[in-house]
């Protein structure tokens, strides 16, 4: 976000019969101090081109939405935005969501730097999925040793896959002021970003409502600075059907 953007994300109503349901992770990674005020960037990363991951016999699965792990590498995986704390492959920043199967398991590799902070939170599943040997059965954060490969198994004896969130990276270790929207490093820098906002709204909203509703023919897109971007394996209605 930098110096400042107005975003939103908007979902298509896809049912007209029944409530529409999402499930969703909204995650912001922290800028150093020295980075705070850099233009403001975007990337997208459609569900085609997010690498995934999956065991032999096709019973683990994992979504590498940032990180080089699981084959990939600074070269093969997505770039982030430049000034990113994720572009930096030192700061080892990765982001995966797991999916486990009865039946099935998986290791988890160690971190590939020193320092990295790493916590791994069970979301879905707590019929006794097992990690590094030890059983869970409620929903929790784990903080992990990310300098340790860690086994994740889930027994036969289970109805439903398991699912995790797995977040780690260097710390920044700098000072966090925070409210509201925006993430600061002083209450002072704060009360500049609300005065920044009201002078500028950081760019402007391209769009007559805030709570902007579109047409159920437009399909997916992503807009910035006036230029839209659709994904490149489906420019047509949205289907009742899985989709990301």
């Amino acid at each position: 976000a930098g110096e400042g953007v107005v975003h939103s994300e908007m979902f298509p109503l896809i049912d007209t019969e029944k409530e529409n349901e999402t499930r969703f992770f909204q995650i912001w990674i922290n800028l150093p101090s020295k980075k705070k005020m850099v233009k403001p960037s975007f990337a997208m990363f459609w569900a085609n081109e997010v690498p995934k991951w999956k065991s032999e016999d096709e019973k683990a699965h994992v979504t590498l939405f940032a990180g080089h792990y699981f084959d990939q590498t600074p070269e093969s995986q997505n770039s982030p935005p430049p000034s990113s704390w994720a572009n930096d492959p030192l700061n080892d920043v990765a982001i995966m969501h797991i999916s486990i199967l009865p039946g099935g398991s998986m290791m988890l590799p160690k971190a590939n730097q020193e320092g990295v902070s790493r916590s791994l939170f069970l979301i879905e599943g707590l019929e006794g999925v097992e990690v590094d040997g030890k059983k869970v059965t409620d929903k929790v954060i784990l903080e992990m040793d990310g300098s340790k490969e860690v086994l994740l198994e889930l027994p036969t004896t289970c109805s439903k896959p398991t699912e995790f969130l797995m977040l780690q990276g260097k710390p920044i270790d700098e000072p966090v002021a925070q409210y509201g929207p925006f993430v600061m490093n002083t209450n002072a820098e704060i009360n500049q970003a609300f005065a920044d906002y009201q002078k500028t709204k950081f760019g402007g909203w391209p769009w007559p409502r805030d709570d902007m509703v579109f047409e159920r023919e437009k399909g997916r897109f992503a807009h910035l600075n006036g230029v839209e971007l659709e994904p490149p394996e489906d420019k047509d209605v949205c289907e009742n059907k899985e989709s990301s």
